[in-house]
């Protein structure tokens, strides 16, 4: 018959590691979360102390086990305590504090151990109990990996802080009459951190450290997101104007090496489409209406306004059979945006830039603006697993009134005939992978080439993902010209003024070809294939561009 030192043993070991286990891994409840908050903060040094008491506890604990079980010629094997039955079971209850096992433990095996309570091993489990509290409640870090990106937060994970940052190299190859030289360039190179205050309040902080356009650090965005509900949330600070669906989708997560041509009549594009400002946004019916409505300098990355009259965004987005069982039009999404803004003569304000955004030529000139700017826009995206379909137009009306003498051969303060934009896109992409195409974010690579596997996925490594790139684009500008003669109109001089009429528009067709290492390093190549039909310069003749581009891109 074993003796019945053992049982006591294996009892006190189940019994008083019980407690550790589980408050390592249940959550506090309300009432421990409110002694936590009334608690005075131990310091470091508490806090190894308490650490070692425990860890001091569990190893006289394990010691007896081997002890008892040398003392009965074998190794100890745990068992359950409910396990026991019979007077084996009023043997389980029998254990003593530490220094009184010690004794026992030290004496002779064929003795009998000392008779103990029930209220010695609650005292021994409460011990335990109030050294483990203790050095959970006291102030400490969590830090680690989280699939995606490395973060460090507060253990409650109530406070929660990661470093992000993305690189994009590239290069450009140029053919063509009066092209420019090849070159290689730092589209961009932006780090900051990003993160949450709670479940309701996130935030992000994000610098351009080295970039073609700012070659010195600028703030990219700098906001705060409260969420108190899902229907309505409320973003301030500086960050991306809520207006188009290809300036929504993330720097990182498109597909082509740059946006389309389109992307010169969006909001602050000269500012990396971000300015100062505020929005209400949400989700409405289950996620199958979106909507954003703000407010904005809209001049651009920490520029102040120039008139009494802030840019004005409104953008919504619908998606009624997200969760209908037609599969064609499950993940079809539409909605369009406008935007109201007004300009001013006297702080040189232009209109929208006709630069083609791989830099090739300048199509349509600029001209001084003055008064309403209005955008409108319509978008939709389909996907279907690896493919992935979608199209954008905006329009745009920058208005010259009273402009007079500010314009190229205008006169006094006659208005103008404002300066109008018209662009579109589609775009088809398709993963020949296998992976399936995201909405906005990056494909979950199945085999990486390189480093860790992506978020959920377990594959082995392989030769990455494969994408195939197609997108048509084109735009055009009109500024419709005028005539001022004392003939007709008394308050124009005796010499007529004469302001020129601009009409031109290009095209561009891109084909490329992606390849994803992993999940972070994503290599970009681009053909563009760009038609002026109508040059805005006089003695250029129509003619043909041909752009190569390289771009590799990492992000963390």
């Amino acid at each position: 018959m074993r003796s019945p030192k053992w049982y006591v043993l294996v009892a006190l070991f189940c019994i008083a590691t019980g407690p550790v286990t589980f408050a390592q891994s249940a959550k506090p409840s309300d009432d421990s979360a409110q002694s936590k908050a009334a608690a005075v903060p131990a310091t470091e040094a508490e806090v190894q102390q308490l650490r070692r008491e425990v860890a001091e506890l569990k190893a006289e604990i394990h010691q007896l086990l081997e002890t008892s079980a040398q003392a009965q010629g074998g190794a100890a094997h745990l068992v359950q305590t409910n396990a026991v039955t019979g007077s084996d079971a009023d043997a389980s209850l029998a254990a003593t504090a530490p220094p009184a096992v010690n004794a026992a433990a030290s004496s002779d095996a064929n003795a009998s151990a000392p008779a103990a309570t029930a209220a010695d091993i609650d005292g021994l489990q409460k011990e335990i109990e109030v050294l483990q509290k203790k050095a959970s409640d006291a102030p400490g870090l969590t830090a680690g990996w989280n699939g995606e990106h490395f973060f460090l937060g507060s253990p409650d994970g109530k406070f929660m802080l990661m470093p992000i940052g993305y690189l994009n190299a590239q290069y450009n190859f140029y053919k063509g009459d009066g092209a420019p030289s090849d070159t290689f360039s730092i589209r961009r190179a932006r780090f900051g951190v990003q993160g949450n205050y709670g479940s309701q309040l996130d935030y992000s902080f994000l610098f351009e450290t080295a970039s073609t356009a700012t070659p010195t650090i600028a703030i990219r965005d700098a906001y705060m997101d409260f969420k108190p509900w899902s229907a309505f949330k409320i973003q301030g600070g500086q960050y991306k104007v809520p207006f188009s669906m290809e300036v929504g989708t993330a720097d990182t997560n498109v597909e082509f090496a740059d946006r389309s041509i389109t992307s010169v009549l969006y909001p602050d594009a000269a500012g990396a489409f971000r300015a100062p400002g505020i929005d209400a946004h949400g989700d409405l019916a289950g996620g199958r209406m979106q909507y954003w409505v703000g407010i904005f300098n809209g001049q651009g990355l920490l520029a102040v306004g120039t008139t009494n009259e802030p840019e004005v965004v409104g953008r919504v987005r619908f998606a009624p059979w997200r969760d209908s069982d037609i599969h064609l039009l499950k993940e079809l999404t539409f909605g369009g945006s406008v935007e109201h803004s007004r300009s001013r003569g006297l702080s040189n304000e232009l209109s929208f830039s006709g630069v083609l955004t791989d830099g090739t030529y300048t199509f349509f000139p600029q001209f001084r603006i003055n008064g309403g700017v209005e955008r409108y826009n319509g978008f939709f995206a389909w996907l279907r697993g690896p493919l992935g379909i979608r199209g954008e137009y905006t329009q745009l009306l920058q208005k010259r009134s009273d402009i007079g003498s500010l314009a190229p051969g205008g006169i006094a303060f006659n208005t103008i005939p404002g300066v109008v934009g018209k662009g579109t896109y589609a775009s088809a992409t398709y993963l020949l992978t296998g992976e399936r195409e995201p909405e906005n974010a990056i494909p979950r690579v199945k085999h990486p080439v390189i480093g860790p596997n992506s978020p959920g996925e377990s594959g082995p490594a392989g030769w990455g993902a494969w994408e195939l790139l197609a997108r048509y684009s084109w735009l055009e500008g009109k500024a419709a010209g005028a005539t001022c003669d004392a003939s007709t109109i008394p308050a124009c001089p005796i010499t007529p003024g004469i302001v020129p009429y601009y009409s031109d528009h290009t095209l561009q067709w891109t084909l490329g070809l992606n390849w994803y290492l992993n999940y972070w390093v994503l290599v970009k190549s681009n053909v563009n294939f760009n038609q002026l039909k109508d040059p805005s310069v006089q003695g250029i003749l129509p003619r043909n561009y041909y752009v190569y581009i390289e771009q590799l891109q990492f992000r963390f």
